[in-house]
């Protein structure tokens, strides 16, 4: 039902200022298949920014992208992804590598749901989640691993209009941890939850998952 609605609604703003024309874009594999992420880089958050970097330079690339339903290795850097049976390896949401302090913007209007600083390692560090209603049908967007000082001055049911720029890419550790990027994530139901919700689940609960955050392209519109 939501895919139907956003698709009808397109085009949205530009989440990041990416032109198609003029940037080039590179596909980042995080799985089992990508055999030059060892575990040397992974534990090291300087060295795997480092990767980041030197791909996107290799490949004249101002953003790398990926990761939606993607099986990733990646989490096992972070405790925070462990369970006792079972570890999160599935991702939900879509990842822009690219420069600390990228800006960020609202791809249609809403207003703030909720925001936090989820300040532990591996986790979104600064976090904004907005609420949006399109023919009567209310979602959610989730923007993972900002600026701190983006969340100050914030409220919530604060109006954000389609485009304005909300946030920037946040630099270590306020973005938990990790090579600046965003995780922008689309959610159907909050499920209670206020300034974070899962961006891993299990894979065992995919179904559940996957159908409750659809593909975050339908917005974006940046992977072809």
């Amino acid at each position: 039902m939501l895919e139907q609605i956003l698709k009808r609604y397109q085009p949205f703003q530009p989440v990041v200022l990416f032109d198609p024309e003029n940037d080039s874009l590179l596909a980042m594999d995080f799985t089992d298949r990508n055999a030059t992420l060892t575990t040397a880089i992974l534990d090291d958050t300087q060295k795997f920014t480092d990767y980041v970097n030197q791909l996107l330079a290799a490949h004249q690339c101002r953003f790398g992208i990926g990761g939606y339903a993607e099986h990733r290795t990646i989490y096992a850097r972070s405790e925070h992804f462990s369970t006792a049976d079972e570890p999160r390896r599935l991702h939900l949401g879509i990842d822009i590598w690219g420069e600390p302090g990228t800006p960020v913007f609202a791809p249609l209007e809403g207003t703030v749901h909720s925001f936090r600083f989820n300040d532990i390692h591996g986790d979104y560090g600064a976090t904004i989640i907005l609420r949006h209603q399109l023919e009567g049908y209310v979602f959610h967007t989730l923007y993972g691993h900002l600026s701190l000082r983006d969340l100050e001055g914030l409220q919530e049911n604060m109006r954000i209009v389609a485009g304005q720029q909300i946030a920037h890419f946040g630099d270590i550790p306020e973005n938990g941890h990790w090579p600046p990027h965003l995780h922008f994530q689309i959610i159907i139901d909050m499920e209670g939850n206020k300034g974070d919700y899962p961006g891993v689940c299990r894979y065992s609960e995919r179904e559940k998952y996957l159908a409750n955050c659809p593909d975050p392209n339908i917005i974006l519109q940046m992977i072809p």
